[in-house]
């Protein structure tokens, strides 16, 4: 899953991948690159969340991980390289993502460079998390530590309502202890819809009736508050697309 571009709005797709309606595009880290993200965060996140103290494995997951260069990047961002001789850190943090998109998993799989820290499955969130609970099972763990959904939210939202990033939300707080979020604003709503338009395609189905509009980081935020048992704890600032960067942290 994936974003709008900047200012503009409009990334040329037209060579189909469809206008990604589900935020896939084949080549979103060309536009984006991690960088974006990981100039605003910094590399000490695991031990500022006490996830240092090396007793048990930190587990990581990002959702939404398209061909994965933001899940590699975020990992070797936070988790130093092992000194020669001396027990890797990287054994202690397990970093999982996914995507709905077979295809971009793929290629995430074949460019992992660190298989035995970092794996990809092919997921849709919206139906079933029974994979994330099996992984959860796996490491002896309730929660992953740390989630990231960055520039997720409005594709859920424009194919499966208001309903579906309430459900969203939800579901990702009950199996996380911190969330990292990245909300699209409302503006890239409209660049998406566009996009298809331009393409002759349907516009989304939901996309006329939602009623969470607006500063939608803020209705997620109210979401979580109130009815998910977590609380902001941290902003890390707005990224060059303009977008918030929000941690969350289960009460």
């Amino acid at each position: 899953m994936a974003t709008c571009s900047p200012s503009t709005g409009d990334v040329d797709e037209t060579n189909d991948p469809g206008a990604a309606p589900y935020g896939n595009f084949i080549n979103y880290y060309t536009f984006n690159p991690p960088e974006n993200r990981l100039s605003l965060i910094p590399a000490t996140l695991l031990q500022d969340l006490g996830y240092s103290d090396g007793r048990q494995t930190t587990l990581i997951l990002d959702v939404g991980c398209n061909s994965g260069e933001l899940s590699v990047a975020f990992y070797k961002h936070l988790v130093p390289e092992p000194v020669c001789h001396e027990e890797s850190d990287r054994r202690k943090v397990n970093l999982l993502g996914f995507d709905l998109d077979e295809i971009l998993i793929e290629r995430a799989q074949q460019n992992n460079p660190l298989p035995g820290s970092i794996s990809f499955i092919p997921l849709d969130v919206t139906k079933d998390t029974d994979q994330l609970q099996a992984h959860l099972s796996q490491h002896g763990c309730s929660h992953f530590h740390l989630c990231l959904c960055l520039a997720v939210t409005m594709w859920v939202h424009l194919n499966h309502g208001d309903t579906g990033l309430l459900q969203l939300l939800s579901r990702l707080a009950s199996i996380s202890q911190h969330l990292l979020l990245e909300a699209q604003p409302w503006k890239c709503y409209r660049s998406a819809a566009r996009r298809l338009r331009k393409l002759g395609r349907s516009d989304f189905d939901h996309f006329k009736s939602l009623k969470i509009r607006g500063d939608v980081a803020q209705h997620a935020r109210e979401h979580l508050e109130r009815h998910c048992g977590m609380e902001l704890v941290q902003s890390f600032g707005s990224t060059t697309w303009d977008r918030k960067l929000l941690l969350f942290k289960r009460r």
